[in-house]
């Protein structure tokens, strides 16, 4: 595999040497309260999981961390920087990848990403130097000069991904990053994530609802349902929290969210 550039190491920041601290945040939408008293943190070099049921409030929580909405009550600091004060210092620091990337598609690969890269200040050598490390790590070298809108669902994937990390943030917000790619790229992006956090402290807070994924990624998990954090810890802690030790997380997640018995569902999906 290529060797994909990685950013400068740095020390703990933020009082406790916190990167993302939510701390009792809720939002509603009309009668309906999406997110309720939702606390958790994200350490350098710590990647958090992110999960839970359709409605649960994941995709509530990561507007609010990236300042896409404002929360009724509670805060969110990023590296020490108030959202609701400071909100673009912190978003200086941040990366993201949506669930579904709205790209240029009238731009070539290489026209967006040098788009980006005049976004986040890069000079010449530098966005030319990381870009094509990326391109060549993520297997898109050779495709840089065609139109977006020719790519496929996994190729712009890529390029969202690119996007994310081409400044060096210190949080990722990763909203299923790995929609629509390979094997190999998907394996690609993982060791890339792991390299980040361990090598460089970078923070990553990772949604996917891939139950597999969240357990070979993630250092810690975070669970939602209805709004409300309902467990947090490691697989192993949410296992024995759950009184299922030795389970796969599927188990357990069901069990925590109160998701109930999917034997039929299951059963219906093999025939």
């Amino acid at each position: 595999m290529s060797t994909l550039p990685s950013g400068p190491t740095f020390s703990r920041v933020g009082g406790p040497g916190l990167l993302l601290e939510v701390e009792h945040v809720s939002k509603s939408y009309g009668t309906t309260r999406a997110v309720v008293d939702v606390s958790f943190s994200v350490a350098p070099g710590e990647i958090v999981g992110l999960l839970g049921p359709n409605g649960a409030g994941k995709s509530t929580t990561m507007k609010a961390i990236l300042g896409l909405l404002q929360p009724e009550l509670g805060s969110i600091r990023v590296l020490g920087h108030d959202m609701a004060h400071d909100g673009i210092a912190a978003k200086r620091e941040m990366g993201y990848v949506p669930e579904s990337p709205s790209l240029y598609e009238f731009l070539t690969g290489a026209e967006y990403l040098d788009f980006v890269s005049d976004l986040y200040g890069l000079d010449a050598a530098t966005r030319t130097s990381r870009i094509r490390q990326f391109l060549v790590g993520l297997e898109l070298a050779g495709h840089e000069n065609s139109l977006i809108s020719g790519y496929s669902q996994g190729m712009k994937q890529k390029v969202a991904l690119i996007s994310a990390l081409l400044h060096h943030p210190r949080l990722l917000v990763l909203d299923e990053p790995l929609n629509g790619l390979d094997p190999r790229a998907a394996r690609v992006v993982k060791d890339l994530l792991r390299n980040m956090a361990s090598a460089d402290g970078v923070g990553v807070v990772f949604s996917t609802h891939v139950l597999e994924i969240a357990e070979a990624i993630c250092d810690r998990i975070v669970i939602l349902s209805r709004g409300q954090v309902v467990a947090a810890g490691t697989v192993s802690a949410l296992r024995e929290r759950a009184g299922l030790a030795g389970s796969g997380l599927e188990e357990v997640f069901l069990t925590l969210t109160g998701t109930g018995d999917l034997t039929d569902v299951v059963s219906a999906l093999r025939r």
